[in-house]
């Protein structure tokens, strides 16, 4: 009888430990699976906010697309939205998703074009 009893107890207590390891186990995965991504994209928009300078082109949450005039302090700038030129929002950072900056736009030379086209036309007529 006695033995049963300090069996008994000594599974009890190894099943607590493993309990408790098992909560540790999943508490861990869910921090590694919500809270570091979360993070990481505050991050890159930390940086993204800090990059902007006036003359970029934004776009807000609200799917707006502006040109950005001014950085009034740490939490608000001012955008200038449409063709006109009379449309001018003072906006706090957060509310600009995704930032170009002025001048980084790709032109694609049309000559360059021409002549891919003819050598590919020379690469055809080859294998013919």
């Amino acid at each position: 009888m006695i033995l049963e009893a300090a069996t008994s107890a000594s599974t009890g207590g190894m099943s607590g430990i493993a309990i408790v390891i098992y909560f540790v186990v999943i508490i861990g995965i869910m921090y590694l699976v919500m809270v570091l991504p979360q993070k990481k994209q505050r991050k890159q928009m930390e940086d993204l906010h800090n990059s902007m300078e006036p003359g970029d082109t934004v776009m807000t949450t609200g799917g707006f697309y502006g040109t950005l005039l001014d950085i009034v302090d740490d939490t608000t700038v001012i955008v200038e939205f449409g063709n006109d030129r009379h449309c001018r929002i003072p906006m706090h950072k957060n509310a600009i998703a995704e930032v170009e900056k002025a001048g980084s736009a790709v032109i694609k030379d049309d000559t360059d074009d021409d002549e891919d086209d003819k050598k590919e036309s020379k690469l055809g007529k080859e294998k013919k």
